[in-house]
């Protein structure tokens, strides 16, 4: 296997260096996944187990209970899902959601508590967790460890480079249900989903108008400040937008 071959977890942001480390990861976190892997046979028990000794491959290896074909009653949804619940014994007081891990619930209670105990020595930047901060110091380093093995592009993270590889493979796992238009970014469906509900959440304290992305709200706001941050290197004429410099800059280059 390739050095650089990331293994991403389709349900959450994680990825990892080796398939066992993603179908422990989903063991352990995505606990229904899991079964279904199990049972599709998609994930085998054995590819899980650590090497063993000549003398402990004879142990029976882990296997998914499966219901008596014998039982006449079918299984009941509701029953299930509460079993599923019972494994998240670690619950968050202040807003009830419940995890798996305890260290997976200290991790979400700084979402409430603001706490962010790794910091970067290069800027002082703080973060939650510290794969966060490694993922950060790689703008610092220069360091890309994640390259993409049909263009030889590099990322800092492995979800960059799992955004990229769409370009090639023409995958966008995101579905509208009103329209069916498909995106390769969730954040990207949210924001065409507003196109449907309405949903302009970002208010402009200045004037009260609103919209239904933060880029739109950052660049209004500049009507009242009058900030001005894209200069043109010919003339030095400064503009609110990127799009504003492209346009004035064909006025030197002659483009139409």
């Amino acid at each position: 296997m390739s050095a650089s071959q990331v293994f991403s977890c389709s349900l959450c942001p994680f990825s990892y260096t080796a398939q066992i480390y993603l179908h422990k990861h989903i063991k352990r976190c995505h606990t229904d996944e899991y079964v279904r892997l199990l049972r599709s046979g998609e994930i085998r028990p054995e590819t899980l187990a650590p090497s063993r000794s000549s003398n402990q491959q004879t142990q029976k290896p882990l296997t998914v209970p499966s219901r008596s074909t014998s039982s006449k009653v079918a299984p009941n949804p509701s029953s299930q899902q509460e079993g599923a619940n019972d494994k998240r014994s670690h619950r968050c007081t202040q807003c009830g959601k419940s995890f798996t891990q305890e260290a997976h619930l200290k991790l979400h209670q700084r979402t409430h508590t603001g706490e962010r105990p790794y910091h970067c020595t290069q800027c002082g930047k703080s973060f939650t967790q510290e794969g966060d901060l490694k993922q950060h110091q790689h703008i610092h380093t220069g360091e890309r460890p994640y390259h993409c093995t049909q263009c030889g592009k590099s990322f800092t993270e492995g979800g960059s480079l799992k955004l990229h590889q769409r370009t090639h493979t023409g995958e966008r796992p995101y579905h509208c249900t009103q329209c069916g238009k498909s995106f390769t970014q969730e954040a990207h469906l949210k924001l065409h989903q507003r196109t449907h509900t309405g949903e302009r959440p970002y208010h402009c304290t200045q004037c009260g108008k609103s919209f239904t992305e933060g880029g739109s709200l950052k660049l209004h706001q500049r009507t009242h400040t009058g900030e001005r941050p894209y200069h043109c290197t010919q003339c030095g004429k400064s503009f609110t937008s990127t799009g504003q410099l492209k346009t004035h800059r064909c006025t030197h280059t002659k483009e139409p």
